[in-house]
C-alpha cells in the first residue's frame, strides 16, 4: 500500500504519516525498488491506534509507550489500563486549571468598566505593574 492509500484508510495526512515515521513511532515500512514507501496492514492498525490515541490527548511520548504496548504480546492489560487512567488524572487536572483560568478572567472582566476610559484594571492586572486603578 502507498501513503496516500494509507491516509485514505487512517484519515491521517500524508505528512502525518511521515512525522510518525520519522519520529519512529510507527513500525519503519518496507521501501520499494523505487524507493516508495511500502505499508501494510499493521501499519493501518500502528496509525489507527496514534490517531485515536493523539484525540484522547496522549501526548507523542505516550502514544510511543502505547504502539509499543501493541506490538508486544506479551502486554498485560493492567499497564494500558494505568497508563489510560493517568491521562484521565492529568485531564482532570488540565480542567481545574482551565477553571481557574476562567474564573480569574472572569473576575478581571467583572472589575473592568469596558467604557472608553485609559484605564483597563485587566490591562493591569495582566502586565503585573500598576496598581489597580492607576495607570502606566
Amino acid at each position: 500500500m502507498n501513503i496516500s492509500d494509507v491516509a485514505k484508510k487512517t484519515g491521517l495526512t500524508s505528512k502525518a504519516i511521515r512525522f510518525y515515521e520519522e519520529k519512529e513511532l510507527i513500525t519503519p515500512p518496507l521501501r520499494q525498488e523505487n524507493g516508495y514507501r511500502s505499508y501494510n496492514a499493521h501499519h493501518i492498525e500502528e496509525l489507527g491506534l496514534l490517531r485515536q490515541a493523539r484525540l484522547v490527548g496522549f501526548t507523542l511520548e505516550e502514544c510511543r509507550e502505547l504502539v509499543a504496548l501493541f506490538n508486544n504480546p506479551q502486554r498485560h492489560s493492567a499497564d494500558v489500563k494505568r497508563r489510560t487512567l493517568k491521562k484521565v488524572e492529568d485531564i482532570d487536572q488540565h480542567i481545574n486549571e482551565l477553571k481557574a483560568m476562567r474564573q480569574h478572567l472572569l473576575q478581571l472582566a467583572d472589575r473592568c468598566p469596558g467604557d472608553d476610559s485609559a484605564d483597563c484594571p485587566i490591562i493591569n492586572n495582566l502586565a503585573g505593574c500598576c496598581a489597580e486603578g492607576t495607570q502606566h
